[in-house]
């Protein structure tokens, strides 16, 4: 188990540049298995959990060759069907949460996929039926082994419908928009989620030959086509990083540029953080925060009542940035109630804030008062445990503004969402050593 050694209360400087988006990746990664020519990937984040796909990708015969830095080609014209019912897959596929979006694009262009249940963060419950719901809604029949968590949909061809999604899922929506656009006919899908890397992904399949509209949407319409051609991608930077760093400099009174972050696709980002009382200027395409050295204040409701964060669908607040607002707002000017309504197990991190100093009550699993100290009471180094991928990052910024020496243990949660990120943060002057 990798851990972090850190040095907080050192003032950051210069530029930092995000990877490549991981949300996105493990869409777009998915979809080439919906052609047999080849397609041209850039910009791919070099993370463990990208690298797993990666190489799920090549067990299934995926050819897969590197061009450079996170630059690949993929070419799915021989695939291997048997390795999905083998216990490697069972094995290899319940490591990663992403791996769901395999059974979309397998079942659309050979008519079945098979996935174990997945993996990922430790975060509270993240249920499949919005996907499989959707692929018998397509036509296709469905089957789940209680003993092994297997899952698997089987169809001869998948037929065109409408249908209402129960939730407005990232990743349930993409996985039917990969079958669909091989089935036969039209398909309507209303509450589809229409967050950027969705309409990433909508954009290069028709560019491969798709026909979606609506893109951007709620309501997507798809025309099925009988096969998609070859095509060249580029991900988007990944906006989790972009407001982890947001948080680092506003933590750590630092003077930092967010290289080259397409600010049309940040949604609510900038004005949630400029409620939090963080200054953000842009600058072209980058985002240039100044030193906070009178700290930062939050805003009140126009009535005078306490603010409240909460994560809602795409254009609203991700939720994988709650974590990191969190800890920001223990050394806030004023207090804020942070509502996490997704996942009941994601603010379970809280102790280690308390350990380190921060005013914090855990009114229930999905909500938390924070009480910042206006940097008055810095917060302490202590070790702790990275539990999940944004609680890691979240806790090792409050561990690079507190005092003294942290130790952050299971570091490998780290690594599955953030690319080399201590070579990163000394470039900009953080002091943190990987044991």
């Amino acid at each position: 188990m990798g851990t972090f050694k850190i040095e907080g209360g050192h003032q950051l400087a210069g530029e930092i540049t995000p990877q490549g988006a991981k949300n996105e990746a493990l869409q777009i990664l998915c979809a080439v298995l919906l052609t047999s020519e080849e397609i041209a990937i850039t910009n791919i984040p070099d993370i463990i959990d990208i690298n797993k796909l990666i190489a799920l990708l090549k067990d299934l015969g995926v050819k897969v060759s590197k061009k450079g830095k996170g630059s690949y080609t993929f070419k799915a014209d021989d695939i291997n069907l048997d390795y999905l019912q083998s216990d490697q897959f069972k094995q290899d596929g319940r490591g990663l949460r992403g791996s769901i979006m395999l059974v979309g694009p397998l079942l659309a262009r050979f008519g079945k996929g098979y996935i174990p249940k997945p993996g990922g963060d430790k975060i509270g419950r993240r249920r499949l039926d919005t996907h499989f719901e959707g692929f018998i809604k397509l036509g296709a029949k469905f089957r789940y082994n209680r003993e092994e968590y297997f899952y698997g949909v089987e169809a001869d061809k998948l037929k065109g419908t409408y249908m209402l999604l129960d939730e407005a899922s990232v990743t349930g929506t993409a996985n039917i928009v990969m079958a669909a656009v091989l089935a036969e006919g039209k398909t309507t899908i209303y509450n589809a989620a229409c967050e950027p890397y969705l309409q990433q992904l909508c954009k290069m399949l028709n560019r491969m030959g798709a026909k979606i509209s609506g893109v951007g949407s709620n309501l997507l319409t798809i025309e099925g086509v009988d096969s998609l051609g070859g095509t060249e991608h580029r991900m988007l930077p990944d906006m989790i990083e972009i407001g982890s760093w947001i948080g680092l400099a506003a933590m750590t009174k630092s003077e930092l540029t967010i290289k080259n972050v397409s600010w049309k696709d940040l949604g609510q980002i900038p004005s949630v953080f400029r409620k939090l009382g963080i200054q953000l200027e842009q600058r072209n395409d980058d985002i240039y925060i100044p030193a906070h050295v009178d700290g930062y204040e939050i805003q009140n409701y126009i009535d005078g009542s306490i603010l409240t964060i909460a994560d809602a669908p795409w254009p609203g607040l991700t939720p994988d940035l709650l974590s990191i607002i969190l800890v920001m707002s223990t050394q806030a000017r004023g207090e804020v109630v942070i509502h996490q309504k997704m996942f009941e197990s994601r603010l379970f991190f809280v102790d280690k804030l308390l350990d380190m100093g921060a005013k914090v009550i855990l009114c229930d699993p999905h909500r938390a008062t924070v009480i910042g100290h206006d940097f008055k009471s810095t917060l302490k180094g202590t070790t702790m445990t990275s539990p999940d991928i944004r609680a890691g990052v979240s806790l090792l910024i409050a561990a690079l503004s507190a005092k003294g020496t942290s130790i952050i243990h299971n570091i490998e949660q780290i690594d599955r969402g953030y690319e080399e990120i201590d070579t990163r943060l000394r470039a900009i002057g953080a002091k943190i050593e990987r044991i």
